[in-house]
């Protein structure tokens, strides 16, 4: 690492998710309103899953510990995107800088390791009913949990490590709304070919490990499902993987296509739009997924609803 770079010399001027100068308050109402959204379902989840007895299941925990990461990933990126749309430009210290960087990239690979494992869930429900509670047992999920979270935050330091390596200008425009590996990647002006390489290949593990354990789960989910004669049973089965599969579409394929690309590729303003898509829209949309169509996550809302109002009274 430089010297500039450990006496945090470099500031980074973030111009946010418009080029320009020109503020844009109904943006920012928009996404100030898309985070309060954000905030108030995934929190909502997390207490009905934490209070609610009919929601003990590891389904529900894993959605628990999903939700509460969804929060913190918006967290992350949306405040500094708020006030980047009111006034653009704003200046954040190298340390700041890859302070984000890391957080962003620890909670994104966590939420793809839960991802995986709830989709390993509802694997073992369909494909094996009656050995459910004897293999998802507490202790395995807590394990299952815990180890996407640890994964997580040593894949983060290695990247956050390799890039905050590499040599800075001591002022630069950032085209982005937060400091994403990309972005830095792009700004670096010593050799960063083996930096590049090594976050690459180990980034493309970390992603294809849960991308394909997903994978395997549905396939073997499919093979069950087409093995059931009855068309009712057939839907009973798909209903309880569609919302997930939803969610793992939208945040897998946006991931995929920002991470995945050669350099020479690399567009600001599309990768811009596309951190919309896995940064903000999809952890907010989890939770109302998830719950439009469970009748258990509705009716543990409405005995809150009613619990909470016969208090008042």
């Amino acid at each position: 690492m430089t010297l500039t770079n450990l006496t945090g010399g470099p500031q980074f001027l973030l111009l946010g998710l418009m080029d320009g100068t020109d503020d844009h308050p109904l943006l920012f109402l928009l996404f100030f309103s898309v985070y309060l959204l954000n905030a108030l379902g995934n929190l909502s989840m997390v207490v009905l899953v934490r209070s609610d007895r009919a929601l003990c299941s590891p389904m529900y925990y894993f959605l628990g510990h999903l939700s509460l990461v969804d929060i913190c990933f918006t967290t992350v990126t949306v405040p500094l995107l708020l006030a980047s749309l009111l006034r653009p430009g704003q200046a954040v210290s190298f340390q700041a800088c890859f302070a984000q960087m890391y957080f962003f990239v620890a909670l994104g690979i966590t939420e793809s390791y839960l991802l995986a494992a709830m989709s390993y869930d509802r694997a073992v429900a369909v494909c094996r009913p009656l050995r459910y509670s004897a293999v998802m047992t507490p202790w395995c999920c807590a394990a299952l949990v815990a180890a996407s979270w640890a994964v997580a935050h040593l894949h983060s330091l290695l990247h956050t490590l390799l890039i905050s390596a590499l040599s800075y200008p001591s002022s630069a425009l950032v085209h982005h709304f937060f400091c994403d590996m990309t972005v830095m990647l792009s700004l670096a002006t010593s050799d960063k070919f083996a930096a590049e390489t090594a976050i690459f290949s180990e980034g493309l593990a970390v992603v294809l490990a849960p991308l394909l354990l997903v994978s395997l789960s549905y396939a073997r989910i499919l093979v069950a499902v087409l093995q059931v004669r009855s068309a009712g049973g057939r839907r009973r089965a798909f209903s309880t993987c569609g919302a997930h599969l939803v969610v793992v579409l939208l945040f897998f394929g946006s991931v995929l296509s920002v991470y995945f690309r050669p350099s020479s590729a690399y567009s600001a303003r599309y990768d811009r739009l596309a951190s919309v898509v896995y940064a903000v829209v999809t952890p907010t949309l989890n939770p109302f997924i998830y719950s439009l169509r469970n009748k258990e996550v509705k009716g543990a809302l409405k005995r809150g609803l009613v619990w909470r109002a016969a208090l008042q009274v």
